[in-house]
């Protein structure tokens, strides 16, 4: 591994943070919050370290598949770290253990907080709090390949490992070009939220932020009702549809762009995604009318707003969902394993994995009555090559297994069965809020420190895909490289004899 490419690039990140976090400093002395300070050190110490990193080692061209693991892996945790700094300096959130979980949470888009009363933060605090939602959607080394020149080439193994789904790829030649197209699209559909909600009578401010949260599907709320507290069917309607706008894979609107309507209207994945949404809608509406609202209106409304809220894993509420009938809840629990498309912004399994995982068992009940037919696996027109299938197998398997495990640890919190799994459930998917101890009108806050870093690594763990932090951490990895390099280490002694 070259690790002078590795801290040379974490040190490019780091300084890219470090511009990221100007707009807060902005937004604070613009309001003449108190909080400037606190972002005026942050962006100093941040950038300082990352210039140091930057210019210290030597750089190869060519980032091969170990160098880009490592790459992205360290570089949310340092990016976690550093971005924690205007939290524990403004005295927002004193604690850093505290501190880090809410920027793990900003960045991985989860939207689980920890504090209490959200609506006493400074505003520059509430802008870099929601704005980490925005920089981590799209991924932040996603970002900075777009921007930085030196990683063109072999940026491709960071684009690969950071990009969510089985198996990301290019939608024009160049990774960095794909990057700027992801980025575009993104932007455009933020600037078109954005307009929307100011023309609902939201302020700038809230619209920004709410917009933030929505296209990155963070869901961090900057008042304590979080979307309830705006009385408007207008702005729960525009949230609500821009939630799943940004569920669906991103590369399905350079598609359209593209005038690939066909190939849009036909995508499986998209099919799918759409058809649990009707289904759910539908279901939650017929159980809550019938029980609490009786009111078809209301009852639509709310249930649309909470499905998209949750499948999309972006975790805005506009009612205590978790006062709905258990049958609701189940549905809504159900939601946050699954998740929305691959290539978008929200977490969960992916639709796409679990399309191939529904074709798969219908294959083998074909095999029971055919056992020696070939029977490949197709999403549209496309074969799907058994590594992949095998893929997608083991990573649900793995999926389930850390869920289980995660839920039997964190109920030693002395939670009880429902809030241990669905808190679970909620910071591995990067939904954010969950059922019970952890519903949407309770916080992360009573967790004990071990607790909230273990949930800060459940949400690493869902938005990197969980292989990407095992492989890396395996002892493996390390025992083969450190036996490379006392493999090459002996040659050179050799070479000098």
């Amino acid at each position: 591994m070259s690790y002078g490419t590795v801290i040379r690039v974490l040190g490019n990140l780091l300084t890219v943070e470090a511009g990221l976090m100007i707009p807060s400093l902005l937004v604070s002395l613009y309001y003449n919050q108190d909080d400037s300070t606190a972002f005026f050190i942050s962006i100093l110490i941040t950038g300082i370290i990352g210039f140091i990193m930057s210019k210290s080692f030597n750089y190869k061209n060519g980032i091969k598949a170990k160098e880009g693991l490592a790459i992205v892996v360290f570089g949310w945790i340092l990016i976690s770290f550093f971005g924690s700094l205007p939290f524990v300096f403004s005295g927002s959130i004193p604690s850093w253990i505290d501190a880090f979980f809410e920027t793990v949470s900003g960045f991985t888009t989860t939207g689980a907080t920890i504090v209490d009363n959200v609506e006493v933060l400074p505003k520059g605090i509430l802008f870099w709090r929601s704005f980490t939602h925005w920089v981590g959607g799209m991924g932040i080394l996603v970002f900075t390949i777009a921007i930085i020149p030196t990683l063109g080439v072999g940026g491709f193994q960071i684009f690969k490992v950071e990009s969510p789904g089985p198996a990301p790829d290019r939608i024009v030649p160049k990774v960095r070009d794909t990057a700027k197209v992801l980025y575009i699209t993104y932007v455009i559909i933020t600037i078109t939220e954005l307009i929307l909600l100011l023309f609902g009578g939201m302020s700038l401010f809230d619209s920004a932020l709410h917009t933030f949260g929505t296209v990155g599907t963070g869901g961090f709320g900057i008042k304590n009702a979080s979307i309830g507290a705006y009385d408007s069917t207008y702005i729960h309607l525009i949230i609500g549809i821009f939630m799943i706008l940004s569920g669906v894979n991103f590369s399905l609107y350079y598609f359209l762009y593209k005038g690939k309507w066909r190939e849009v209207a036909r995508n499986g994945e998209l099919r799918l995604y759409l058809g649990i949404i009707i289904v759910s809608v539908v279901l939650i509406a017929l159980n809550i009318n019938k029980t609490i609202y009786h009111n078809w209106g209301f009852s639509l409304r709310d249930s649309f707003f909470q499905v998209g809220s949750i499948i999309t894993t972006t975790g805005y509420s506009t009612v205590d969902f978790d006062k709905w009938p258990t049958f609701s809840k189940a549905i809504l629990f159900l939601l946050m394993f699954i998740g929305s498309s691959a290539g978008s912004t929200a977490g969960g399994i992916k639709v796409i994995r679990i399309l191939v995982l529904l074709k798969l068992v219908k294959r083998e009940f074909a095999k029971i009555f055919h056992p020696r037919a070939m029977i490949p696996i197709k999403i549209g027109d496309k074969i799907v090559p058994n590594e992949t299938v095998a893929g997608i197998s083991s990573f649900f398997a793995l999926y389930m297994i850390i869920f289980i495990l995660g839920t039997i640890v964190i109920s030693l919190e002395g939670i009880d069965f429902e809030s241990s799994a669905s808190a679970v459930a909620a910071t591995l998917g990067n939904i954010g809020p969950g059922l019970g101890f952890v519903g949407p009108s309770k916080t992360y806050s009573q967790f004990s420190y071990p607790g909230k870093l273990l949930l800060s690594l459940f949400m690493l763990l869902g938005r990197l895909e969980l292989f990407t932090i095992i492989v890396l951490f395996s002892p493996n990895t390390w025992r083969k490289e450190m036996l490379s390099n006392k493999g090459r280490f002996k040659l050179r002694k050799l070479w000098r004899r």
